[in-house]
């Protein structure tokens, strides 16, 4: 289940959620979204393999990470539990001891954020809770409380909102301009807030939406999915698919074909793909 939280977190955040059950697979692959993530385990730890990762790192009290620029792999225990937070791609930063681009394709845990002391405090009143809506309005309460004034939010938020709503086609220096703030100064709120660039964030929802917008059901066309997304040739395309994905639009395919037949209807059908 998943909720809006109310104000003030509702222009920070996309949804709260609680998670249980068995995971569709042992092993799933998530391609880069402009999506922060929060992640309060409450069963089993979870490995994640992001980055330059070699091998699975084990989470057990949960994970925090900023917008990711490459794919990274996530392994639910069987059965799972757990809270968490789709953030907008600013919002995670008001709840952040440190600038978001450290944990960009570089997952915390939760201890790291917040402390060992809280986070054990958060998580028995989580586990103590008596159903799944108490258990998100713990969590919003606490986020509430952890809320502090981030310097040059607003312009971030104002920006990658035009970003968003044009899916990543507006010119950065358009924005700039009519921010009327430097370059220099942008790019270094981005990075501190988002975790990346203006323009890394405008490429992110640029193929995030393109992405999710092919029917990998029917025929496709990639030449002209290129082209309708403003690339300018195929071999871009499929460049920046591989980097995003770490597979080919061929493969991409096969595998969301996979995860529809085997999983119809499951509710992390869509973007987290098999990766087994």
């Amino acid at each position: 289940m998943s909720r809006v939280p109310g104000p003030p977190l509702d222009g920070l955040i996309d949804d709260l959620y609680y998670l249980e059950g068995a995971p569709p697979y042992s092993r799933l692959m998530l391609p880069a979204a402009p999506a922060p993530l929060l992640i309060v385990n409450l069963g089993a730890p979870f490995l994640i393999r992001a980055g330059t990762d070699r091998e699975d790192v084990e989470y057990s009290d949960g994970c925090v990470v900023t917008t990711p620029t490459r794919a990274w792999e996530f392994s639910y225990p069987t059965p799972t539990r757990s809270v968490g937070v789709h953030f907008k791609p600013w919002g995670l930063a008001p709840f952040l001891p440190m600038p978001a681009a450290e944990l960009c394709d570089r997952p915390a845990t939760v201890e790291q954020l917040w402390g060992q002391v809280a986070t054990a405090e958060l998580h028995d009143r989580l586990a103590a809770a008596d159903t799944p809506h108490e258990m998100l309005t713990l969590l919003e309460d606490d986020l509430v409380r952890r809320l502090r004034p981030i310097d040059g939010l607003d312009l971030v938020r104002q920006m990658s909102s035009a970003i968003a709503a044009t899916g990543g086609a507006v010119p950065i220096s358009d924005l700039g301009v009519a921010s009327r703030a430097s370059s220099t100064y942008v790019a270094r709120r981005f990075k501190a807030i988002v975790g990346v660039t203006p323009k890394r964030l405008a490429r992110s929802y640029r193929f995030t939406l393109t992405v999710l917008a092919i029917d990998v059901a029917a025929p496709i066309d990639w030449a002209d999915v290129a082209a309708r997304a403003g690339y300018f040739d195929q071999a871009h395309f499929v460049h920046e698919f591989r980097e995003f994905t770490g597979l080919t639009p061929t493969r991409y395919v096969e595998v969301r074909r996979r995860f529809l037949r085997d999983h119809p209807d499951h509710a992390l059908e869509g973007w987290p793909l098999p990766a087994e």
